[in-house]
């Protein structure tokens, strides 16, 4: 039996993919808050590494809060909707391929799923697509510019289902204050779950929201259909396996008024 030679190992705290996605980009320079999200270990593939490695460099953001991303500049003047949560990207690349005058700013923690978008976005050959990895709430406070973006997709958020965890979950009022003064006067938030009772929660929130308006008319229950331009992703096909109903909720940014606006601001 031939032997394979060693690998070997990585010195304890060089980075995997040193011109890839960063383990923490913001680091200690902001207070921890209450994450929304749970970073996920799993085994990155031959394939998705490569991709890290060749297409992060050009296409990759790291949410390290240090600095105003100029949007025009990174997707050539396109329109940009931020996308908060792509799992393995395969409807992050669809929606991209179907609309490729609008730019996808795609944010994940997810280390396979990083690789993955961006391998899909590569061999489709699309242009419209870029990922960025870390804390979506950084992204918005820190990075971005007032009145900014299009479009908020959320699209089956960890539902954080204990109510002891219930404060984790991410449509909450604060949230929705910070994303209102990043979102263009008319741009849509559209959030999606098979979660009956987050999807409940998200509804009441986004109803009382003085910033946004449901897009469905008065006196219905205020539920969307999913809009053909939103996929079915392979985690909802699951949930609806199991007779989980999913719902999808589109709302849009009211235009400014002379309301004092929240006290979260972009540094100059």
């Amino acid at each position: 039996m031939n032997e394979q030679p060693n690998t070997p190992a990585r010195p304890r705290g060089t980075p995997r993919f040193p011109e890839g996605p960063a383990p923490d980009p913001a680091g200690s320079h902001f207070e921890r808050r209450i994450r929304s999200f749970q970073p996920r270990r799993s085994r990155v593939t031959a394939g998705q590494e490569e991709s890290l490695r060749r297409l992060w460099p050009a296409w990759g953001l790291d949410i390290d809060g240090q600095r105003v991303v100029d949007l025009d500049a990174l997707f050539g003047g396109l329109p940009v909707v931020l996308e908060i949560g792509f799992g393995m990207g395969e409807a992050t690349a669809q929606m991209a391929a179907a609309d490729p005058a609008t730019g996808i700013l795609a944010v994940d923690v997810h280390t396979p799923g990083q690789g993955n978008l961006l391998g899909l976005a590569d061999r489709a050959g699309l242009s419209n697509v870029r990922v960025a990895n870390g804390d979506a709430i950084i992204l918005l406070r820190e990075m971005l510019e007032p009145d900014s973006l299009d479009g908020l997709r959320v699209y089956f958020p960890d539902p954080w289902p204990k109510k002891r965890h219930h404060k984790r979950r991410l449509i909450q009022p604060e949230f929705l204050d910070l994303a209102a003064t990043r979102l263009r006067p008319g741009a849509i938030v559209h959030c999606a779950t098979d979660w009956e009772e987050y999807a409940e929660q998200m509804l009441e929130v986004l109803d009382a929201h003085p910033e946004f308006e449901n897009t469905r008319p008065p006196g219905g229950d205020g539920w969307a259909p999913r809009p053909d331009f939103r996929p079915q992703t392979r985690f909802e096909g699951q949930g609806l396996h199991k007779g989980h109903v999913v719902r999808d909720l589109l709302f849009r940014r009211r235009p400014h008024t002379d309301r004092p606006a929240p006290e979260h601001t972009a540094p100059r």
